[in-house]
């Protein structure tokens, strides 16, 4: 059976501090982002997903976007070396509960590589993996050497218009790339991909074969998801939003753990 873990943060007293590349920065409601958190993750819950927390980075304002610590593949985890210094320290806890609590394997992204797990899309053995201002080339190299040995196809494509490659493009459950066009270096880089009408519904978490959990903020992709058989449930983000924050920055969804 697959596995229904899903790493999470909780958000720094600090989030307002986040950083930001490819917005203009706002105000950011830190209470009002825990209470988005914290029905973020009962969400998750009320899916049948078991979240499993990572210690709180209070010092690291951006350690609430736990998918950018690590990469997962089968029962092997490949932790990330940000492209940007400030957060390579969210990455020593989130190793630890990988290893102690969940008995992963791990391997590390090292120096000159650098890598953001928010620039891996997985498309059941397809790794495509985003090169741009948070993972360079030695980055991509490193995660092929990890994963090819597993069966892993990875392919490097180009992000330059958003922070991550998922900032850019998600995927359905039946494998069908989704993005919002202008934000995509490259559509031809995907067998399958749906133009959504907006930003935010080019972000999805697969709950389950049929299900995408998906930010409020995109109703009209909401509406084409429905129509094309999928359940959406949308969950408010909003002030993670303002800090280029997504449905999937949020959790770390560990699907083919041995346990």
């Amino acid at each position: 059976m697959p596995s229904r873990k899903a790493l999470v943060r909780r958000p720094s007293p600090l989030l307002a501090e986040g950083l930001v590349t490819h917005v203009e920065r706002t105000p950011v409601d830190v209470e009002l982002a825990l209470r988005q958190w914290e029905n973020y993750t009962s969400t998750l819950h009320a899916h049948g997903w078991q979240t499993v927390e990572v210690e709180p980075a209070d010092d690291c304002p951006d350690g609430v976007f736990v998918e950018d610590s690590v990469v997962m593949f089968r029962n092997v985890a490949l932790i990330g070396r940000s492209g940007a210094v400030s957060r390579r320290p969210e990455t020593a806890a989130v190793e630890s509960v990988l290893v102690e609590r969940l008995g992963c394997s791990v391997n590390r992204v090292r120096e000159p590589g650098t890598l953001d797990g928010g620039d891996v899309l997985k498309v059941g053995s397809t790794v495509y993996v985003g090169r741009g201002g948070r993972t360079n080339a030695e980055g991509v190299r490193q995660l092929r050497a990890a994963f090819e040995p597993l069966g892993a196809r990875v392919v490097a494509v180009p992000v330059s218009r958003v922070l991550h490659l998922k900032s850019a493009v998600t995927a359905l459950p039946d494998g069908t790339v989704v993005g919002y066009e202008p934000l995509v270096d490259s559509v031809t880089a995907f067998p399958r991909f749906l133009s959504v009408p907006e930003e935010a519904g080019a972000h999805v978490v697969v709950l389950d074969g049929n299900t995408v959990l998906m930010a409020a903020s995109a109703p009209k992709s909401a509406e084409l998801f429905a129509d094309l058989g999928f359940v959406p449930v949308p969950v408010d983000i909003s002030e993670f939003e303002k800090l280029e924050g997504c449905v999937t920055c949020l959790s770390v969804r560990l699907r083919d753990l041995h346990t």
